[in-house]
């Protein structure tokens, strides 16, 4: 009969990660996986890594010294396949669909060697951080070891004055994906038999599948290195330079940075501001076209795709950043501006409203296309008349990151779910009947 495990033994524990990808040059949630890792890491915690083979040469290059640690599920001819399908699709469509079954496929390879692992290592507990949505399924079940999944950030619609903006063969899909995801969690059934399932926020809590099991705990999903997002030195010549403002992220549809160069056009009339739109994307070429024929082509540069270091420095000399995202569930960039000292203009809607209040930005209102344009355009017009104003808000919003939104914090917090689910199912086989548990096991 084991013991339960002490909280106060967190450090001792040995953990391995389990993730699709993880990767800090794509960022978003593939970074993730690569955070934990390091973290742990560096604490002297015993952990490993299960990840795409992909990511192989930039995780030796990011982790020398743990190249031990480092396991990769190959690829295979199924993931070229289901690669090739989904490169036709529209980003969200071919997330739903082959993209999901890739996904699947992986975990599939990625089980038979996370129960090796976890026999060779006597690994206590499996994180499974991403992929986010909650609906999606997960092949982490009868692995030798509890399971924590999560944060869990997703369940999210375009605001209603924008769902034209999705096309109806993308809505009807994604609506079908999920009602049918119910019987797909029943079929692969980790995240039911999960020891933990943590979640962003109320709305992801609520679209989970019935029949969880285990704990469901709130977790805050994105978090800051405060070592590589951090402000400059703000000089009084600096005060007086014309404002630039920043766009970072993805040239795509449901970022909406086509709305965003139209509200700018007012913008440029009534200030002196610049715009720097940092990011690529498919739709970059129809994006600058659509600048020179706004006429404001000489206040506008396409910055093109940058590192996460380049980006922090980009930040670093930035008035504010500006994210007027339509479809955003989580929002990182909007911390990583905060943590570098900016003030931050974003949609009212997703994650970027869980992070922003009114004293470190500003935050719009998507009612309507008109009101939404008039009120990106009011915020930065606000911003770069009142210096002082941006200033004051990039000081309280770096507050707020290193109060709230720290990975040290989150990590410290993942650790202690960590042993409750450890503690947990310990306390349960100690409760089984022997021929319960051989039973199982067998």
């Amino acid at each position: 009969m084991s013991e339960p495990l002490p909280l106060d033994r967190r450090s001792a524990l040995r953990v391995l990660i389990v993730a699709d990808t993880a990767s800090v040059k794509f960022g978003g949630e593939a970074i993730h996986p690569v955070h934990y890792f390091r973290i742990l890491r560096s604490r002297g915690i015993d952990t490993r890594l299960v990840v795409g083979g992909r990511d192989r040469d930039e995780l030796e290059s990011l982790f020398p010294n743990d190249l031990d640690r480092l396991f990769y599920v190959p690829d295979t001819f199924v993931h070229r396949l289901l690669c090739r399908c989904e490169q036709p699709l529209p980003k969200r469509l071919s997330s739903f669909s082959f993209g999901l079954l890739r996904r699947l496929w992986s975990q599939v390879v990625a089980r038979r060697i996370v129960r090796q692992l976890v026999a060779e290592h006597k690994i206590d507990v499996i994180h499974q951080p991403i992929p986010l949505a909650a609906k999606e399924s997960s092949l982490l079940y009868d692995v030798g070891a509890p399971v924590v999944i999560g944060p869990l950030n997703g369940a999210m619609d375009f605001p209603p004055a924008f769902r034209g903006r999705q096309s109806a063969i993308e809505a009807l899909f994604m609506r079908a994906g999920r009602w049918a995801s119910q019987m797909v969690n029943r079929m692969m059934p980790g995240k039911l038999n999960a020891a933990t399932v943590l979640v962003a926020n109320d709305r992801t809590r609520q679209a989970l599948p019935t029949g969880i099991r285990g704990k469901v705990v709130t977790l805050i999903d994105n978090c800051v290195d405060l070592a590589t997002w951090k402000p400059a030195e703000r000089t009084q010549a600096a005060a007086n330079e014309p404002a630039r403002f920043v766009y970072l992220g993805r040239l795509v549809d449901w970022k909406a940075v086509d709305l965003l160069l139209e509200a700018f056009v007012s913008v440029a009339k009534a200030t002196s501001a610049t715009l720097d739109i940092i990011g690529d994307g498919e739709l970059r070429g129809q994006l600058e076209a659509q600048a020179a024929q706004s006429g404001i082509a000489d206040r506008v540069r396409f910055r093109g795709w940058k590192s996460q270091a380049e980006c922090a420095a980009e930040l670093r000399s930035a008035t504010a950043l500006v994210l007027p995202s339509l479809y955003e569930c989580g929002g990182a960039v909007v911390l990583e501006a905060m943590a570098s000292g900016l003030a931050v203009i974003a949609t009212n809607w997703g994650g970027p409203a869980d992070y922003v209040n009114e004293s470190c930005g500003i935050l719009v209102e998507p009612s309507s296309r008109e009101a939404f344009l008039a009120g990106l355009a009011s915020g930065m017009t606000r911003l770069a008349q009142d210096p002082a104003l941006a200033v004051r808000m990039g000081e309280a919003g770096r507050e707020r990151v290193v109060s709230h939104f720290d990975w040290q914090w989150k990590v410290d917090r993942t650790l202690e779910i960590y042993a409750d689910a450890v503690q947990r199912t310990r306390r349960h086989e100690a409760d089984q009947p022997t021929s319960e548990l051989q039973s199982v096991g067998a």
